[in-house]
């Protein structure tokens, strides 16, 4: 019998090695250990928020693969459908450490154990004892039986009277090209309730300019709510019912801005699920994503729910 979970995402998680000191990459000496993947962020930052969710993954029967799992429980995950292979290795990656800007991120994840997830991996009871299943298109562009996989966790949660969020997170190098990048998300998004683009994203993935055409041309192909998050200044959202921008919270120094992204995505998830209003959903998301680039590792800004409201209850 499984348990009921208020979400489940999957994605690869691998063992991320961060600089301590400032400078290239080649030249890093020292590094610190610590989780990544922008799913088991998400998965991390809800479990913070005493959302309990499920995440689904295939590991090396290695090293990195047991710290993974490890780490995993620690943030209370429910790794029960995480599974483990000896053919193949756990993804990893190394990351510069910056004073300004965006880090530099090198990867080392060519046929690694998550890549090889497929439908055959597909755990039916599981994803349905879950509320709601959260997907960005990294899996998709990891490899066709991953993608296969998305797409049908997609369907059968909305089929199921499942809510389904999507973040786009573009990771352009993953792709053979742009044009397959663009048209495989769009197709993903046509199967999510609530679409979470970056402007940026947005502009790539529909030619167009501004917030309020990009999300009218996701709602007209079946979305329910996007949000497009705009950095600093906030974020736009747009339903059928409403539409508005949030103003973004105020950041003292940003550290690491990898993570941002995700961040945002568990406080709109979140609150969603809570049934908060829409603006209030989006103001969740901007104060999460804030707490998120102030802090080293990709989440370790990640808040409690304690954590949240304090930091909330400062920016009034």
């Amino acid at each position: 019998m499984n348990k009921p979970l208020d979400a489940v995402t999957f994605g690869e998680a691998m063992a991320m090695f961060y600089a301590n000191e400032p400078g290239p990459l080649h030249e890093a000496v020292s590094f610190s250990k610590a989780l990544a993947g922008a799913e088991s962020n998400v998965a991390t930052g809800l479990s913070r928020l005493e959302h309990p969710t499920g995440y689904v993954t295939k590991l090396g029967e290695d090293n990195f693969g047991q710290f993974i799992v490890e780490a995993l429980k620690k943030e209370q995950i429910d790794t029960r459908s995480v599974t483990f292979t000896k053919e193949y290795s756990t993804g990893m990656l190394v990351k510069s450490k910056v004073v300004t800007g965006d880090p530099k991120v090198e990867y080392f994840r060519k046929n690694s154990a998550a890549s090889k997830l497929s439908l055959a991996d597909f755990d039916e009871a599981y994803f349905a004892s879950a509320g709601h299943l959260h997907v960005t298109s990294i899996p998709s562009a990891l490899s066709d039986s991953f993608r296969a996989l998305s797409m049908h966790a997609m369907e059968f949660m909305k089929s199921h009277g499942k809510t389904v969020s999507l973040d786009p997170n573009l990771r352009p190098t993953l792709w053979p090209d742009t044009a397959t990048m663009v048209a495989t998300i769009n197709d993903l998004a046509t199967r999510c309730d609530w679409f979470l683009p970056g402007l940026g994203e947005g502009k790539i993935l529909t030619g167009l300019d501004t917030p309020e055409e990009i999300a009218a041309y996701y709602l007209e192909r079946g979305v329910s709510l996007v949000v497009i998050k705009l950095g600093p200044e906030g974020a736009y959202f747009k339903s059928a019912d409403e539409e508005g921008y949030v103003k973004g919270f105020k950041v003292e120094e940003v550290v690491d801005t990898v993570g941002a992204g995700d961040g945002f995505a568990v406080g709109v998830i979140s609150a969603l699920l809570e049934k908060l209003p829409v603006a209030e959903a989006v103001t969740r998301g901007n104060a999460v994503g804030a707490l998120a680039v102030m802090s080293p590792g990709d989440m370790d800004g990640l808040p409690t729910r304690e954590g949240l409201a304090k930091f909330m209850n400062q920016e009034v």
